[in-house]
Protein backbone atom coordinates (compact mmCIF):
# COMPACT_ATOMS: atom_id res chain seq x y z
CA UNK A 1 0.00 0.00 0.00
CA UNK A 2 1.42 3.51 -1.12
CA UNK A 3 2.26 5.52 2.00
CA UNK A 4 3.83 8.36 -0.25
CA UNK A 5 2.31 10.43 -2.95
CA UNK A 6 3.54 13.81 -4.19
CA UNK A 7 1.05 14.29 -7.39
CA UNK A 8 -2.25 14.55 -7.51
CA UNK A 9 -5.33 15.80 -9.35
CA UNK A 10 -8.02 17.17 -7.12
CA UNK A 11 -11.60 17.33 -8.22
CA UNK A 12 -13.25 20.08 -6.98
CA UNK A 13 -16.52 22.07 -6.47
CA UNK A 14 -17.06 25.30 -4.71
CA UNK A 15 -20.32 25.79 -2.85
CA UNK A 16 -23.02 27.91 -4.97
CA UNK A 17 -24.59 30.94 -3.39
CA UNK A 18 -28.30 30.83 -2.43
CA UNK A 19 -31.34 32.44 -4.41
CA UNK A 20 -32.47 35.83 -3.24
CA UNK A 21 -35.98 35.85 -1.80
CA UNK A 22 -39.04 37.57 -3.22
CA UNK A 23 -41.83 38.60 -0.48
CA UNK A 24 -43.77 41.42 0.02
CA UNK A 25 -44.38 42.32 4.08
CA UNK A 26 -47.69 41.09 5.62
CA UNK A 27 -48.97 42.92 9.45
CA UNK A 28 -52.29 43.58 11.01
CA UNK A 29 -54.17 46.27 9.13
CA UNK A 30 -50.90 46.86 6.69
CA UNK A 31 -51.50 43.67 4.24
CA UNK A 32 -49.02 44.42 1.57
CA UNK A 33 -46.49 46.98 3.96
CA UNK A 34 -43.30 46.99 1.54
CA UNK A 35 -40.49 44.37 -0.32
CA UNK A 36 -38.99 42.24 3.01
CA UNK A 37 -37.28 39.44 0.80
CA UNK A 38 -33.62 38.55 2.59
CA UNK A 39 -30.28 38.34 0.22
CA UNK A 40 -28.83 34.54 -0.79
CA UNK A 41 -25.70 33.68 1.61
CA UNK A 42 -22.07 32.97 0.16
CA UNK A 43 -21.21 29.37 -0.52
CA UNK A 44 -17.99 28.33 0.59
CA UNK A 45 -14.34 28.79 -0.82
CA UNK A 46 -11.84 25.82 -0.62
CA UNK A 47 -8.68 26.75 0.34
CA UNK A 48 -5.22 25.24 0.56
CA UNK A 49 -2.93 25.52 3.77
CA UNK A 50 0.78 24.52 3.98
CA UNK A 51 0.46 22.59 7.17
CA UNK A 52 4.27 21.87 8.40
CA UNK A 53 2.55 18.46 9.79
CA UNK A 54 1.65 17.23 6.67
CA UNK A 55 4.52 15.59 4.47
CA UNK A 56 2.43 13.89 1.29
CA UNK A 57 -0.69 13.76 -0.48
CA UNK A 58 -1.81 10.38 0.42
CA UNK A 59 -5.48 11.86 1.84
CA UNK A 60 -6.16 13.36 -1.51
CA UNK A 61 -5.26 10.24 -3.70
CA UNK A 62 -7.54 8.22 -1.87
CA UNK A 63 -10.04 11.08 -1.69
CA UNK A 64 -9.94 13.29 -5.07
CA UNK A 65 -13.14 14.89 -4.86
CA UNK A 66 -13.70 17.94 -2.72
CA UNK A 67 -17.02 20.26 -2.51
CA UNK A 68 -17.64 22.46 0.07
CA UNK A 69 -21.42 23.74 0.99
CA UNK A 70 -23.85 25.97 -1.08
CA UNK A 71 -25.24 29.40 0.43
CA UNK A 72 -28.25 29.36 1.83
CA UNK A 73 -31.38 31.08 0.41
CA UNK A 74 -32.69 34.30 1.31
CA UNK A 75 -36.26 34.13 3.33
CA UNK A 76 -38.80 36.83 4.25
CA UNK A 77 -38.83 39.78 6.88
CA UNK A 78 -35.23 40.69 5.79
CA UNK A 79 -33.83 37.59 6.56
CA UNK A 80 -30.85 37.09 4.72
CA UNK A 81 -29.04 33.22 3.67
CA UNK A 82 -26.56 31.53 6.11
CA UNK A 83 -22.98 31.98 4.74
CA UNK A 84 -21.35 28.33 3.94
CA UNK A 85 -18.07 27.78 5.95
CA UNK A 86 -14.74 27.58 3.38
CA UNK A 87 -13.51 24.27 2.95
CA UNK A 88 -9.44 24.04 4.38
CA UNK A 89 -7.36 21.22 2.73
CA UNK A 90 -3.83 21.42 4.41
CA UNK A 91 -1.14 20.36 2.08
CA UNK A 92 2.48 19.76 2.28
CA UNK A 93 5.17 22.58 2.25
CA UNK A 94 6.54 23.11 -1.16
CA UNK A 95 3.48 22.22 -3.27
CA UNK A 96 3.06 23.24 -6.72
CA UNK A 97 -0.42 24.16 -7.51
CA UNK A 98 -1.53 24.37 -10.79
CA UNK A 99 -4.72 24.37 -12.99
CA UNK A 100 -6.13 21.72 -15.28
CA UNK A 101 -3.52 23.10 -18.39
CA UNK A 102 -0.43 22.72 -16.12
CA UNK A 103 -0.07 26.63 -15.79
CA UNK A 104 1.32 27.50 -11.92
CA UNK A 105 -1.08 29.32 -9.87
CA UNK A 106 0.96 29.35 -6.43
CA UNK A 107 3.53 27.85 -4.37
CA UNK A 108 3.50 26.80 -1.20
CA UNK A 109 6.87 27.56 0.48
CA UNK A 110 6.10 29.12 3.71
CA UNK A 111 4.20 27.44 6.33
CA UNK A 112 0.86 28.91 6.90
CA UNK A 113 0.65 29.95 3.47
CA UNK A 114 -3.04 29.93 2.27
CA UNK A 115 -4.56 29.68 -1.68
CA UNK A 116 -7.83 29.90 -2.65
CA UNK A 117 -8.42 27.20 -5.26
CA UNK A 118 -12.14 27.03 -6.02
CA UNK A 119 -13.75 29.98 -5.57
CA UNK A 120 -17.86 30.07 -4.17
CA UNK A 121 -20.91 31.52 -5.85
CA UNK A 122 -21.77 34.99 -4.69
CA UNK A 123 -25.17 34.96 -2.83
CA UNK A 124 -28.30 37.08 -5.16
CA UNK A 125 -29.92 40.12 -3.53
CA UNK A 126 -33.34 39.53 -2.59
CA UNK A 127 -36.00 41.97 -3.80
CA UNK A 128 -35.84 44.68 -0.57
CA UNK A 129 -32.04 45.03 -1.91
CA UNK A 130 -33.57 46.03 -5.36
CA UNK A 131 -36.02 48.36 -4.29
CA UNK A 132 -35.37 52.01 -4.52
CA UNK A 133 -37.02 55.20 -5.39
CA UNK A 134 -37.84 54.40 -9.01
CA UNK A 135 -38.69 50.65 -8.03
CA UNK A 136 -40.43 50.95 -5.09
CA UNK A 137 -41.79 47.31 -5.10
CA UNK A 138 -39.62 44.77 -7.48
CA UNK A 139 -41.56 41.89 -7.89
CA UNK A 140 -37.82 39.65 -8.89
CA UNK A 141 -34.78 38.95 -7.03
CA UNK A 142 -31.45 37.55 -8.21
CA UNK A 143 -30.11 33.96 -8.25
CA UNK A 144 -27.33 32.86 -6.16
CA UNK A 145 -24.11 32.64 -9.16
CA UNK A 146 -22.48 29.56 -9.39
CA UNK A 147 -19.03 28.09 -7.66
CA UNK A 148 -16.16 26.77 -9.35
CA UNK A 149 -16.16 23.41 -10.63
CA UNK A 150 -13.24 22.13 -12.12
CA UNK A 151 -10.16 20.03 -11.63
CA UNK A 152 -6.49 21.43 -10.09
CA UNK A 153 -2.89 19.65 -10.35
CA UNK A 154 -1.00 19.24 -6.77
CA UNK A 155 2.74 18.56 -7.36
CA UNK A 156 5.23 18.22 -4.25
CA UNK A 157 8.45 19.19 -4.19
CA UNK A 158 10.08 18.33 -1.29
CA UNK A 159 12.18 21.69 0.52
CA UNK A 160 15.07 20.46 2.19
CA UNK A 161 18.41 22.38 2.38
CA UNK A 162 20.37 19.67 1.42
CA UNK A 163 19.59 16.75 -0.74
CA UNK A 164 21.28 13.29 -0.60
CA UNK A 165 22.31 11.44 -3.88
CA UNK A 166 23.71 8.04 -4.82
CA UNK A 167 22.90 4.74 -6.31
CA UNK A 168 20.73 2.52 -4.40
CA UNK A 169 21.72 1.16 -1.17
CA UNK A 170 24.61 3.48 -0.74
CA UNK A 171 23.48 4.41 2.44
CA UNK A 172 21.54 7.69 2.33
CA UNK A 173 18.93 6.17 4.23
CA UNK A 174 21.30 5.47 7.21
CA UNK A 175 23.18 9.03 6.56
CA UNK A 176 19.34 10.29 7.30
CA UNK A 177 19.26 8.01 10.89
CA UNK A 178 22.86 8.85 11.80
CA UNK A 179 22.85 12.58 11.24
CA UNK A 180 18.77 13.36 12.00
CA UNK A 181 16.23 11.81 14.43
CA UNK A 182 14.36 10.40 11.31
CA UNK A 183 14.14 6.73 10.90
CA UNK A 184 13.55 5.88 7.91
CA UNK A 185 13.01 2.34 6.22
CA UNK A 186 16.79 0.68 6.49
CA UNK A 187 17.41 -2.82 4.54
CA UNK A 188 20.17 -4.36 2.64
CA UNK A 189 18.15 -4.56 -1.02
CA UNK A 190 18.02 -1.59 -3.44
CA UNK A 191 14.99 0.84 -4.17
CA UNK A 192 14.44 0.00 -0.12
CA UNK A 193 13.39 4.21 0.01
CA UNK A 194 10.63 4.65 -1.94
CA UNK A 195 9.51 8.15 -1.03
CA UNK A 196 11.71 10.87 0.13
CA UNK A 197 12.51 10.66 3.82
CA UNK A 198 13.73 14.38 5.76
CA UNK A 199 15.63 14.91 8.81
CA UNK A 200 16.97 17.91 10.68
CA UNK A 201 20.24 17.92 11.52
CA UNK A 202 21.56 20.83 14.44
CA UNK A 203 25.26 21.27 13.29
CA UNK A 204 26.51 24.16 15.96
CA UNK A 205 24.06 27.13 15.85
CA UNK A 206 22.97 26.09 12.14
CA UNK A 207 19.50 23.84 12.06
CA UNK A 208 18.92 22.36 8.37
CA UNK A 209 16.84 19.87 6.83
CA UNK A 210 18.22 16.57 4.76
CA UNK A 211 16.65 15.01 1.86
CA UNK A 212 16.99 11.11 1.42
CA UNK A 213 16.27 10.80 -2.86
CA UNK A 214 15.40 7.43 -3.60
CA UNK A 215 18.20 5.43 -5.55
CA UNK A 216 19.45 7.16 -9.00
CA UNK A 217 20.11 4.71 -11.52
CA UNK A 218 22.17 5.20 -15.33
CA UNK A 219 18.96 6.56 -17.47
CA UNK A 220 16.74 8.05 -14.12
CA UNK A 221 16.42 11.44 -16.20
CA UNK A 222 14.83 9.25 -19.47
CA UNK A 223 12.09 7.77 -16.76
CA UNK A 224 14.12 4.46 -15.46
CA UNK A 225 13.94 3.32 -12.20
CA UNK A 226 12.68 5.87 -9.70
CA UNK A 227 15.11 8.64 -10.48
CA UNK A 228 12.62 10.65 -12.18
CA UNK A 229 9.77 9.95 -10.48
CA UNK A 230 11.87 11.86 -7.28
CA UNK A 231 14.35 13.94 -9.06
CA UNK A 232 11.95 16.99 -8.55
CA UNK A 233 12.84 16.93 -4.91
CA UNK A 234 15.80 17.92 -5.59
CA UNK A 235 14.87 21.25 -7.22
CA UNK A 236 14.60 23.10 -4.26
CA UNK A 237 17.72 22.13 -2.45
CA UNK A 238 20.73 24.75 -1.94
CA UNK A 239 23.58 22.02 -1.96
CA UNK A 240 23.90 18.48 -2.71
CA UNK A 241 26.01 15.69 -1.22
CA UNK A 242 26.84 12.38 -3.10
CA UNK A 243 26.94 9.31 -1.38
CA UNK A 244 29.20 7.07 -2.50
CA UNK A 245 29.25 3.04 -2.12
CA UNK A 246 33.05 2.33 -1.01
CA UNK A 247 32.12 -1.65 0.09
CA UNK A 248 29.67 -2.33 -2.83
CA UNK A 249 29.66 -6.47 -4.01
CA UNK A 250 28.14 -5.52 -7.80
CA UNK A 251 30.78 -6.03 -10.50
CA UNK A 252 32.02 -3.52 -12.51
CA UNK A 253 30.82 -0.49 -10.30
CA UNK A 254 33.30 1.74 -8.29
CA UNK A 255 32.96 5.40 -6.82
CA UNK A 256 34.65 7.40 -9.70
CA UNK A 257 32.02 5.22 -12.01
CA UNK A 258 29.00 6.01 -9.81
CA UNK A 259 29.43 9.80 -9.28
CA UNK A 260 30.05 10.51 -12.97
CA UNK A 261 26.39 8.26 -13.58
CA UNK A 262 24.81 10.33 -11.04
CA UNK A 263 26.27 14.20 -12.35
CA UNK A 264 25.41 13.02 -15.56
CA UNK A 265 21.90 12.55 -14.95
CA UNK A 266 21.99 15.54 -12.67
CA UNK A 267 22.96 17.27 -15.86
CA UNK A 268 20.01 15.75 -18.22
CA UNK A 269 17.33 16.64 -15.46
CA UNK A 270 15.64 20.22 -16.46
CA UNK A 271 15.11 22.43 -13.66
CA UNK A 272 12.62 25.22 -13.93
CA UNK A 273 13.43 28.74 -15.25
CA UNK A 274 15.35 30.62 -13.35
CA UNK A 275 17.02 28.35 -11.34
CA UNK A 276 20.37 27.30 -10.99
CA UNK A 277 20.71 24.02 -13.06
CA UNK A 278 21.28 21.16 -10.68
CA UNK A 279 25.07 19.99 -11.66
CA UNK A 280 25.49 23.97 -10.94
CA UNK A 281 24.78 23.49 -7.38
CA UNK A 282 27.10 23.21 -4.54
CA UNK A 283 27.84 19.96 -4.29
CA UNK A 284 30.14 17.51 -1.56
CA UNK A 285 30.91 13.94 -1.61
CA UNK A 286 31.09 11.24 1.24
CA UNK A 287 32.77 8.02 0.83
CA UNK A 288 30.31 5.57 2.88
CA UNK A 289 31.00 2.06 4.65
CA UNK A 290 34.53 2.70 5.48
CA UNK A 291 33.98 0.68 8.54
CA UNK A 292 34.50 -1.95 6.39
CA UNK A 293 38.18 -2.61 5.65
CA UNK A 294 37.76 -3.33 1.79
CA UNK A 295 35.88 0.16 2.25
CA UNK A 296 38.56 2.33 3.39
CA UNK A 297 41.06 0.92 1.33
CA UNK A 298 38.87 2.23 -1.42
CA UNK A 299 37.92 5.21 -0.05
CA UNK A 300 41.87 6.22 0.40
CA UNK A 301 42.59 5.22 -2.87
CA UNK A 302 39.68 7.58 -4.65
CA UNK A 303 39.93 10.85 -2.35
CA UNK A 304 42.90 12.28 -4.22
CA UNK A 305 41.08 12.09 -7.58
CA UNK A 306 38.09 13.53 -6.37
CA UNK A 307 39.85 16.23 -4.71
CA UNK A 308 41.82 16.63 -7.78
CA UNK A 309 38.47 17.33 -9.62
CA UNK A 310 37.22 20.10 -7.16
CA UNK A 311 35.09 18.29 -4.70
CA UNK A 312 35.30 18.24 -1.08
CA UNK A 313 35.63 14.45 0.07
CA UNK A 314 34.60 13.27 3.46
CA UNK A 315 35.48 9.73 4.47
CA UNK A 316 31.97 8.42 6.54
CA UNK A 317 30.54 5.64 8.51
CA UNK A 318 27.12 5.48 9.27
CA UNK A 319 27.48 2.75 11.36
CA UNK A 320 30.34 3.76 13.65
CA UNK A 321 29.76 7.51 13.07
CA UNK A 322 33.16 7.79 12.07
CA UNK A 323 33.50 11.29 10.04
CA UNK A 324 29.60 12.40 10.90
CA UNK A 325 30.65 15.40 12.37
CA UNK A 326 32.89 17.35 10.19
CA UNK A 327 30.38 16.34 7.20
CA UNK A 328 27.64 17.83 9.04
CA UNK A 329 29.29 21.31 9.92
CA UNK A 330 30.41 21.45 6.41
CA UNK A 331 27.07 21.02 4.52
CA UNK A 332 26.10 23.71 7.82
CA UNK A 333 28.68 26.28 6.04
CA UNK A 334 27.14 25.02 1.97
CA UNK A 335 23.31 26.03 3.61
CA UNK A 336 24.77 29.56 5.63
CA UNK A 337 26.10 30.53 2.53
CA UNK A 338 23.14 29.89 0.44
CA UNK A 339 20.68 31.93 2.74
CA UNK A 340 22.64 34.88 3.07
CA UNK A 341 23.23 34.48 -1.01
CA UNK A 342 19.32 34.91 -0.83
CA UNK A 343 19.54 37.68 1.37
CA UNK A 344 21.76 39.39 -0.41
CA UNK A 345 19.86 38.61 -3.95
CA UNK A 346 18.44 41.41 -5.18
CA UNK A 347 15.19 42.31 -4.53
CA UNK A 348 12.39 40.60 -6.36
CA UNK A 349 9.57 43.27 -8.69
CA UNK A 350 7.15 44.02 -6.27
CA UNK A 351 3.61 43.05 -7.63
CA UNK A 352 1.62 46.38 -8.42
CA UNK A 353 -1.99 46.13 -8.20
CA UNK A 354 -3.29 49.15 -10.54
CA UNK A 355 -7.14 49.70 -10.72
CA UNK A 356 -9.22 49.49 -13.87
CA UNK A 357 -8.80 52.38 -15.84
CA UNK A 358 -12.18 54.57 -15.71
CA UNK A 359 -13.14 54.48 -19.43
CA UNK A 360 -12.39 50.28 -19.51
CA UNK A 361 -15.74 48.80 -20.63
CA UNK A 362 -15.06 45.63 -18.75
CA UNK A 363 -16.52 43.44 -21.31
CA UNK A 364 -15.59 42.39 -24.99
CA UNK A 365 -17.82 41.59 -28.03
CA UNK A 366 -16.41 39.10 -30.48
CA UNK A 367 -17.60 39.03 -33.80
CA UNK A 368 -17.85 34.66 -34.75
CA UNK A 369 -18.98 33.34 -37.96
CA UNK A 370 -21.84 30.93 -38.59
CA UNK A 371 -23.74 29.19 -41.24
CA UNK A 372 -26.45 31.61 -40.65
CA UNK A 373 -24.73 35.06 -40.50
CA UNK A 374 -22.49 36.38 -37.96
CA UNK A 375 -22.58 35.79 -33.98
CA UNK A 376 -21.68 38.53 -31.67
CA UNK A 377 -20.47 36.62 -28.20
CA UNK A 378 -20.22 39.21 -25.06
CA UNK A 379 -17.71 38.21 -22.80
CA UNK A 380 -16.92 39.94 -19.12
CA UNK A 381 -17.17 39.54 -15.67
CA UNK A 382 -20.14 41.30 -14.92
CA UNK A 383 -22.49 40.38 -18.03
CA UNK A 384 -21.69 36.80 -17.22
CA UNK A 385 -22.28 37.32 -13.50
CA UNK A 386 -26.25 38.80 -14.32
CA UNK A 387 -27.21 36.29 -16.57
CA UNK A 388 -26.15 33.73 -13.83
CA UNK A 389 -28.11 35.81 -11.58
CA UNK A 390 -31.40 36.20 -13.88
CA UNK A 391 -34.22 34.57 -13.67
CA UNK A 392 -35.47 33.91 -17.11
CA UNK A 393 -39.23 32.96 -16.01
CA UNK A 394 -39.89 36.23 -14.69
CA UNK A 395 -40.55 39.25 -17.49
CA UNK A 396 -39.59 41.82 -14.87
CA UNK A 397 -36.21 40.28 -14.02
CA UNK A 398 -35.11 40.07 -17.84
CA UNK A 399 -35.71 43.71 -17.95
CA UNK A 400 -34.07 44.27 -15.23
CA UNK A 401 -30.68 42.48 -16.96
CA UNK A 402 -31.67 44.38 -20.18
CA UNK A 403 -31.18 47.77 -18.65
CA UNK A 404 -28.14 46.65 -16.95
CA UNK A 405 -26.53 45.47 -19.98
CA UNK A 406 -27.63 48.75 -21.70
CA UNK A 407 -26.35 51.03 -18.77
CA UNK A 408 -22.96 48.94 -18.88
CA UNK A 409 -22.55 50.11 -22.78
CA UNK A 410 -22.97 46.38 -24.10
CA UNK A 411 -26.02 47.43 -26.67
CA UNK A 412 -23.55 50.50 -27.74
CA UNK A 413 -20.87 47.75 -28.77
CA UNK A 414 -23.16 45.81 -30.89
CA UNK A 415 -24.05 48.40 -32.92
CA UNK A 416 -20.41 49.07 -33.71
CA UNK A 417 -19.51 45.76 -34.22
CA UNK A 418 -22.60 45.89 -36.94
CA UNK A 419 -25.40 43.57 -34.89
CA UNK A 420 -28.86 44.38 -36.29
CA UNK A 421 -32.15 43.39 -35.14
CA UNK A 422 -32.33 39.76 -34.86
CA UNK A 423 -28.69 39.16 -34.52
CA UNK A 424 -27.51 36.03 -32.19
CA UNK A 425 -25.77 37.46 -29.09
CA UNK A 426 -24.38 35.07 -26.80
CA UNK A 427 -22.91 35.98 -23.35
CA UNK A 428 -20.69 34.02 -22.01
CA UNK A 429 -18.65 30.65 -23.58
CA UNK A 430 -19.71 27.34 -24.21
CA UNK A 431 -22.88 27.65 -22.40
CA UNK A 432 -23.73 31.60 -22.48
CA UNK A 433 -26.90 32.44 -22.73
CA UNK A 434 -28.37 32.64 -26.30
CA UNK A 435 -30.67 35.75 -27.78
CA UNK A 436 -32.15 36.72 -30.59
CA UNK A 437 -31.44 40.61 -30.31
CA UNK A 438 -33.95 43.57 -30.57
CA UNK A 439 -32.30 46.85 -30.09
CA UNK A 440 -35.30 48.62 -30.20
CA UNK A 441 -36.71 47.14 -26.95
CA UNK A 442 -34.68 47.85 -23.74
CA UNK A 443 -37.01 46.58 -21.43
CA UNK A 444 -40.05 44.58 -21.03
CA UNK A 445 -42.02 47.23 -19.36
CA UNK A 446 -44.46 47.54 -21.76
CA UNK A 447 -45.35 43.86 -21.21
CA UNK A 448 -46.74 44.16 -17.43
CA UNK A 449 -49.68 45.75 -16.40
CA UNK A 450 -47.88 48.64 -14.35
CA UNK A 451 -44.28 50.85 -14.94
CA UNK A 452 -41.53 48.49 -13.48
CA UNK A 453 -41.41 48.93 -9.68
CA UNK A 454 -44.98 50.34 -9.64
CA UNK A 455 -47.60 47.25 -8.09
CA UNK A 456 -50.61 48.44 -7.84
CA UNK A 457 -51.37 45.99 -5.18
CA UNK A 458 -48.77 48.61 -2.83
CA UNK A 459 -51.18 51.99 -3.78
CA UNK A 460 -52.17 54.09 -0.86
CA UNK A 461 -55.69 55.49 -3.09
CA UNK A 462 -56.17 52.04 -3.54
CA UNK A 463 -58.37 51.75 0.28
CA UNK A 464 -61.16 54.14 1.23
CA UNK A 465 -61.15 55.80 5.06
CA UNK A 466 -64.36 55.92 7.29
CA UNK A 467 -65.04 59.49 6.34
CA UNK A 468 -64.32 58.69 2.38
CA UNK A 469 -67.67 56.01 2.72
CA UNK A 470 -69.56 58.39 4.90
CA UNK A 471 -69.24 61.45 2.35
CA UNK A 472 -69.74 58.73 -0.28
CA UNK A 473 -72.94 57.49 1.39
CA UNK A 474 -74.30 61.23 1.87
CA UNK A 475 -73.93 62.14 -1.68
CA UNK A 476 -76.03 59.10 -2.97
CA UNK A 477 -78.67 60.22 -0.59
CA UNK A 478 -78.90 63.81 -1.99
CA UNK A 479 -79.01 62.61 -5.48
CA UNK A 480 -81.54 60.23 -4.66
CA UNK A 481 -83.48 62.94 -2.90
CA UNK A 482 -83.09 65.22 -5.70
CA UNK A 483 -84.02 63.13 -8.20
CA UNK A 484 -87.41 62.44 -6.13
CA UNK A 485 -88.13 66.05 -6.06
CA UNK A 486 -87.44 66.01 -9.77
CA UNK A 487 -90.43 63.89 -10.32
CA UNK A 488 -92.78 65.58 -8.59
CA UNK A 489 -92.17 69.01 -10.04
CA UNK A 490 -92.30 67.16 -13.13
CA UNK A 491 -95.95 65.27 -12.06
CA UNK A 492 -97.37 69.30 -10.71
CA UNK A 493 -96.06 70.40 -14.10
CA UNK A 494 -98.68 68.29 -16.24
CA UNK A 495 -95.88 65.85 -17.90
CA UNK A 496 -97.20 62.67 -16.82
CA UNK A 497 -100.13 61.36 -14.74
CA UNK A 498 -99.55 58.02 -12.52
CA UNK A 499 -102.82 56.38 -14.76
CA UNK A 500 -101.38 57.45 -18.19
CA UNK A 501 -101.44 54.75 -20.56
CA UNK A 502 -99.96 54.85 -24.04
CA UNK A 503 -103.80 53.67 -25.32
CA UNK A 504 -104.41 55.39 -29.47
Amino acid sequence: MATFVDHVTLHLRAGNGGNGCVSVKREKFKPLAGPDGGTGGNGGDIVLVADPGVTTLLGFHRSPHRRSENGGPGMGDHRSGTNADELVLSVPIGTLVKDADGTELADMTDAGMRVVVAEAGQGGLGNAALANTKRKAPGFALLGTLGFEGDIRLELKVVADVALVGYPSAGKSSLVAALSAAKPKIADYPFTTLHPNLGVVQAGETRYTIADVPGLIEGASEGKGLGLEFLRHVERCTALLHVLDCATLEPGRDPISDLDIILAELAAYPVPEGQIPLIERPQLIALNKIDVPEGRELADFVTAELEARGYRVFEISTVSHEGLKPLSFALAQLVEEGRQALIDAPPKPRLVMRPRAVDEAGFTVRVEGGSGGNIYRVLGTKPERWVQQTDFTNEEAIGFLADRLAKLGVEDQLFKKGAQAGSTVIIGLDNGVVFDWEPTMTSTAELVTAPRGLDPRLLKDGRRTSNQRREEYFERMDAKAEARAELVREKEAGLWREDSTDEE
